[in-house]
């Protein structure tokens, strides 16, 4: 061998061992989480989005996601029937709860129950909608009617008052408020005269012979509706993990406002919604959606305000969210930049 030859070879046999170093090392282990959806609604399909497009993958994430129980069984109230793969009830074995704002706080002031922080808010204002027969044909002709909500303190209770109030009604001698009545069930059943729905109930009315009351859209009600919320304690020792959590939901909402296809094939594994009218009603939301998900500090005061108790008078709006992981991404340019 020649002396050029025999240096090429020693050369080659001394870069081998760090080839083989590099090549062999193990790839990040993908970080576990546990993820509480709460409602069925078109404002949990980003986290679905994410799931499936593998975008918490991406961030270094396996995410373990589901919806309640109760949550199930009000959809079924609809004709909505989640796949049963996709329920679990213990919620407080979740880090991070995806849901209201709203009935976190009234939960945990009124109720002692479990203190979580918003983190982001993907719905800043009341979206939700009054349904019922043709024969209630405008908002005025809901007084003295019977009104169906969820429950005290949900999303859908504090836009009814909120509406209720704006209307200049009293919601104890103008209107009859039902509890456990926002259900299309509930009105064919004749529980209630109309119920608060969301925009996939909307789309299901007609199918049952109902309409749209009034959208309560118009009326811009601030409000810490559904968004991201992390246990306190645990935010404060995994900071990077939520961090993680919010790009891929930031990510998601950027990949469903661009391909609408990935949607519905959320909405039909998830939801079991496959029928395409729905789907298309659903998707009407999705251009609503907050490119820049920052926590509604205004919608936290002003449900504080309306559910102005001595409990509630005793804390502070400050107490119930953290807005330093979007602000963190915004100066950062990162909701500017292209993503997947």
């Amino acid at each position: 061998m020649n002396p050029r030859m025999r240096l090429r070879a020693v050369l080659v046999v001394a870069l081998l061992p760090a080839c083989t170093a590099v090549d062999s090392r193990p790839a990040e282990t993908p970080i576990t989480l546990d993820v509480s959806l709460g409602d069925v609604s078109i404002n949990k399909v980003p986290f679905l989005v994410a799931a499936d497009a593998g975008l918490y993958a991406k961030h270094g994430l396996d995410v373990r996601q589901f919806i309640t129980p109760g949550a199930a069984e009000d959809a079924r109230n609809s004709g909505v029937v989640v796949p049963a793969a996709n329920v679990r009830a213990d919620i407080t074995a979740a880090p991070i709860a995806v849901g209201g704002g709203a009935p976190m706080i009234y939960r945990a002031v009124h109720r002692g129950g479990l203190h979580r922080v918003i983190i982001a808010t993907h719905e800043g204002v009341v979206k939700s909608h009054i349904i019922g027969p043709p024969s209630i044909g405008s908002p005025a002709a809901l007084k003295g009617k019977r009104i169906g909500y969820s429950g005290t303190g949900t999303v859908t209770h504090f836009g009814l008052l909120s509406f209720v109030r704006t209307m200049g009604w009293d919601p104890t001698r103008d209107v009859t408020l039902v509890e456990g009545g926002s259900s299309l069930n509930a009105i064919a059943e004749g529980k209630v005269d109309a119920a608060m729905a969301s925009v996939m109930l909307v789309t299901l009315a007609p199918g049952r012979g109902l309409h749209e009351i009034v959208d309560l859209g118009q009326y811009e009600f601030p409000l810490a509706g559904s968004g991201i919320m992390a246990e306190r304690a645990w935010l404060a020792a995994n900071r990077d993990t939520a961090m993680r959590f919010v790009k891929a939901a930031v990510d998601a909402v950027a990949l469903m406002k661009r391909d609408r296809a990935v949607v519905n094939r959320a909405l039909a594994k998830w939801f079991n919604i496959s029928d395409a009218a729905t789907q298309a009603g659903m998707y009407t939301v999705v251009a609503g959606l907050p490119d820049k998900p920052s926590p509604s500090a205004a919608g936290i005061r002003a449900m504080m305000a309306l559910y102005d108790t001595p409990e509630m008078r005793q804390r502070r709006a400050e107490e119930f969210y953290d807005a330093s992981l979007v602000e963190e991404l915004d100066r950062t340019g990162y909701f500017s930049a292209p993503h997947p």
